[in-house]
């Protein structure tokens, strides 16, 4: 079975992950294959925009393939560095393209989802989409330039959806900055066939509705504007209010190397894609020599305990010293655009 379909469909050049027992994860090869569809349909005069769909009726891509990963920490293969060299190159060349990108982020919408949907041009939301970046809660952190998108959300919103993990539905993943529009699910199947003929924005704003209220916009979320994570924790614990309560309870039970390490990528964040990216892939490579990361994934995917044994302290460092770890050089092997860069060049201005 091919994990990714592709269809020229009238001017519509159609993306279908097909992974749906595995709620449509991303791995290389996946990557590879939207990547390759993307650049050839770059320059096809037949193709006026492009959209991405998830197979199955229970997600759009519930992220990346983090059982690899795993196997990846125990023997260091090389594959996860190869994964994510592929991914963030794809993430860059979808808020680079030239022509529309539709995301069609109707139901679970996690992690690499957010990668393949946030940066494009026009994103789509549904009354089952439950989008987020929940790294945290394995050991790891926002990435598929996640920092760069939730640097650019309202602060405090931004900062709670990264450093929770919690997953939102369409009022507050379009209040976050990821998606921009609202259609019924029952709507997707006709908005897909107007994509054959139609111009895009006319289109879309056919199907365009208003979602139900979400809450981002209630006081308590201002908690995580304080400047450390001890005053955030300390300000949510002054509402009486269950989604305070709730996001206190995530805030504590995310990994806590994860939470300061998340903290400084989004303080640096927000400006350049490409260089959120770079810094990015840097921590990410890093990461896998955490203990944190593999027991995160053991606890959720592996054995399935849901009880992480966060290290904390580490080898004798401050967790100062930990985060910085983050950010050394990787020798010879730091993230480049080769794969994209060409016929870029104009339309990025490098």
């Amino acid at each position: 079975m091919h994990e990714i379909l592709t269809q020229c469909r009238g001017h519509l050049g159609l993306i279908t992950l097909n992974r749906p027992k595995s709620l449509n994860a991303l791995n290389t090869d996946m990557c590879r294959a939207i990547l390759d569809a993307l650049l050839q349909w770059r320059d096809d005069p037949e193709i006026e925009h492009v959209a991405v769909v998830g197979a199955g009726d229970r997600a759009f891509c519930a992220g990346g393939d983090i059982v690899a990963i795993y196997q990846d920490i125990l023997e260091r293969n090389g594959s996860s560095e190869e994964f994510w060299r592929v991914e963030y190159q794809l993430n860059v060349l979808i808020d680079e393209y030239p022509k529309p990108y539709i995301a069609f982020m109707d139901g679970i919408v996690l992690g690499g989802g957010i990668g393949i949907s946030a940066h494009g041009s026009h994103r789509i939301v549904t009354e089952t989409s439950r989008c987020g970046m929940p790294e945290v809660g394995i050991g790891f952190f926002p990435d598929v330039g996640g920092t760069h998108l939730l640097s650019r959300a309202p602060r405090a919103a931004g900062r709670l959806a990264a450093l929770t993990g919690m997953k939102f539905g369409a009022a507050d993943t379009m209040a976050l900055g990821l998606a921009d529009t609202y259609v019924l699910q029952k709507d997707l199947a006709a908005l897909l066939e107007a994509l054959r003929t139609e111009p895009v924005d006319r289109a879309v704003s056919r199907f365009a509705g208003i979602p139900e209220a979400g809450y981002l916009h209630e006081e308590w979320v201002q908690s995580f504007s304080e400047p450390s994570i001890p005053a955030v924790a300390a300000e949510l614990s002054e509402f009486e209010n269950p989604r305070a309560a709730a996001a206190l309870a995530a805030l504590e039970a995310a990994c806590p190397s994860s939470v300061r390490l998340v903290d400084e990528l989004l303080r640096d964040a927000g400006a350049d894609l490409r260089a959120d990216l770079a810094r990015e892939f840097r921590a990410a490579v890093h990461r896998l020599d955490d203990p944190d990361f593999a027991e995160g994934i053991r606890a959720a995917v592996i054995d399935k305990d849901r009880k992480p044994q966060w290290n904390e302290p580490l080898e004798n460092l401050s967790p100062e010293q930990r985060t910085a770890r983050h950010f050394r050089p990787l020798a010879g092997s730091e993230l480049n655009f080769t794969l994209i860069d060409q016929g870029l060049c104009e339309k990025s201005g490098r």
